[in-house]
């Protein structure tokens, strides 16, 4: 379990394919990306949860990007893959057994191979050895064991707070960013978000939640909304956070929110409050 430090934040590789384990941006399907578009999301991005039960340790992948949970299922595969589906999940009771997984080192491949067995000792495996066209992930029967559910853990390093930039603002790239354009027209997503003000140590009012409709992905303008709604004198002055339910780790707001008009619960935070300081943001673009 060295592989997996708690707190820390991984990318976890296809030994076959090379593609990365990714959260699917309708925030609930889980799919292998291509190299080099995953490493700098946070769709890629897990961070580790340690937990033990009756004497074993096991480990929770919270994805970085939704703050949903790694989690197996018996639902079928969909066509072409084999085993059962993958998806991401809140984890919303105290034993969870979808969400458990426990990792341990292959032995049939290269030094730094592991695979992730489900409590339901079942494997997580990849997809589309022979037909590369199929990127889903799945878990398998242990009995089909082979290196399709080999994968190899990257470390992530942490990162101060990033500053979240207006949703107009898009980087061309090249000559150091220095120009910039409004970015295309997209779907306009619209929900329903439930928020609450946490106190500094990330204690909240179970009865203070306030609802409204959101409309679009923008997380900045999500934080611009709540900033009003609070009264905050300047919107870097708040964290806005999911917790995918009761059970689940406060996540930073990021990126864009999910392709979905599924409700949301989100928890605010004070800016530089001792529970806002205990959060902790994966350095995606570092090499």
């Amino acid at each position: 379990m060295e592989f997996f430090p708690d707190g820390d934040y991984v990318r976890l590789r296809s030994s076959v394919r090379g593609m990365y384990l990714h959260a699917d941006e309708d925030g609930a399907g889980v799919s292998l990306s291509p190299r080099r578009a995953a490493r700098a999301t946070l769709n890629a991005a897990w961070r580790v949860e340690r937990i033990v039960r009756d004497g074993t340790t096991y480990v929770l992948l919270q994805g970085a990007a939704y703050g949903r949970y790694l989690a197996a299922s018996f639902a079928p595969a969909p066509p072409g893959h084999l085993g059962q589906r993958v998806h991401a999940r809140d984890h919303d009771v105290p034993e969870v057994d979808a969400i458990r997984w426990k990792a341990v080192r292959a032995e049939d491949g290269d030094e730094d191979d592991i695979v992730l067995r489900h409590v339901t000792n079942r494997l997580l495996r990849a997809n589309g050895r022979y037909r590369p066209w199929y990127t889903g992930v799945t878990v398998d029967d242990y009995a089909n064991l082979c290196t399709m559910m080999h994968w190899v853990v990257e470390a992530i390093p942490l990162r101060p707070p990033p500053l979240l930039l207006p949703p107009f603002l898009q980087n061309q790239g090249g000559h150091g960013g220095l120009f910039w354009r409004r970015a295309e027209p997209v779907v306009e997503w619209r929900r329903i978000i439930r928020f609450v003000r946490a106190d500094d140590l990330g204690n909240f009012n179970p009865l203070g939640w306030a609802t409204f409709q959101f409309n679009g992905r923008s997380v900045f303008l999500l934080r611009s909304e709540l900033g009003h709604r609070l009264n905050a004198a300047f919107i870097f002055t708040i964290t806005v956070c999911v917790k995918p339910g009761f059970y689940g780790r406060l996540t930073p707001l990021l990126g864009n929110l999910p392709c979905s008009e599924e409700p949301m619960d989100i928890f605010v935070l004070n800016t530089g409050s001792q529970a806002a300081e205990e959060l902790r943001y994966p350095d995606v673009d570092a090499p």
